[in-house]
């Protein structure tokens, strides 16, 4: 007979030890436990935890974040269901939208009733992992023709510009200020915690990329964006690559991301860099 139990400072130790387990498809839920904690105060990063317990170890875990979101990794029986429950039912929030493996996404949207409600991005992505020493680095990046480095604070505002065509283009956002407001809000909080990622051709940024979660030994990549008119030129391999390259000078030894399915020029960038698709994750925003 399992038990639910919300989570508090003290048992981020037990949590990893069980989402270390299925680490490929945890980053958002390790990398937030790791960076804010287990206590939930609303600021970024931070969410109401719930587990799954069988025999007082953890078999399941959803967190309702700061922004609305859903975390579920709950992969027995019932228990994505559950979780997912009493995570919203203790945060007090509203929902705005699942991440986590696809079915178990399926089964938290079902115990919310969610299941119905119209979304912005309702999609079954292909999960990607790397091991980095196998990293294949484009051409054009290891000659120099192509640089990637950090952003300086002076190409915010483009980047600012560039995440919200890429919200739009990819998770189906609305342009309008509250959109531009969460960009800058977003683009700002990569570039304090230095996990943002611009590549030059020359002296023009033609691509961005940032770490949407990262720990000591792996990252995640998101957020891939190059403006349409610049893409077909290997722009967005290269930038994922010169990520990946300065993670790994760092001691990073592994990648993984999720991506559409539909989306070909992405599939084909990523397997020529030598990533591998080890299975899909749910990717789940509801309409404003």
């Amino acid at each position: 007979m399992s038990e639910l139990r919300l989570l508090r400072p003290g048992d981020e130790a037990a949590l990893d030890a069980f989402l270390a387990r299925h680490a490929d498809s945890s980053m958002f839920l390790r990398s937030n436990v790791r960076s804010a904690g287990l206590t939930d105060r609303g600021q970024p990063m931070q969410a109401t935890y719930v587990a799954a317990l069988e025999g007082g170890r953890i078999t399941g875990v959803a967190a309702h974040c700061w922004n609305g979101m859903v975390l579920v990794q709950a992969p027995e029986g019932s228990h994505a269901a559950a979780v997912a429950r009493e995570a919203v039912r203790r945060s007090g929030r509203t929902v705005t939208g699942f991440s986590g493996p696809w079915r178990q996404v399926v089964a938290a949207r079902e115990a919310l009733a969610l299941d119905a409600a119209p979304t912005a991005k309702n999609s079954r992505d292909e999960l990607y992992v790397l091991d980095l020493a196998r990293l294949v680095v484009p051409p054009e990046l290891a000659s120099g023709a192509l640089r990637c480095r950090h952003p300086v604070a002076g190409e915010l505002e483009l980047l600012v510009d560039w995440r919200v065509r890429f919200a739009v283009e990819a998770l189906g956002a609305t342009d309008g200020p509250d959109l531009r407001q969460a960009s800058t809000d977003d683009v700002r909080l990569q570039h304090e915690r230095e996990t943002d990622w611009l590549l030059l051709a020359g002296a023009a940024p033609v691509s961005y990329s940032v770490f949407n979660a990262m720990l000591p030994d792996v990252v995640q990549i998101g957020g891939v964006w190059t403006p349409p008119e610049l893409r077909g030129r290997g722009y967005a391999r290269s930038v994922v690559a010169g990520a990946l390259l300065a993670a790994r000078k760092q001691g990073v030894e592994r990648a993984v991301l999720f991506a559409d399915p539909a989306n070909a020029a992405a599939r084909t960038a990523y397997l020529a860099l030598g990533f591998r698709i080890v299975g899909d994750y749910g990717l789940v925003l509801l309409a404003p």
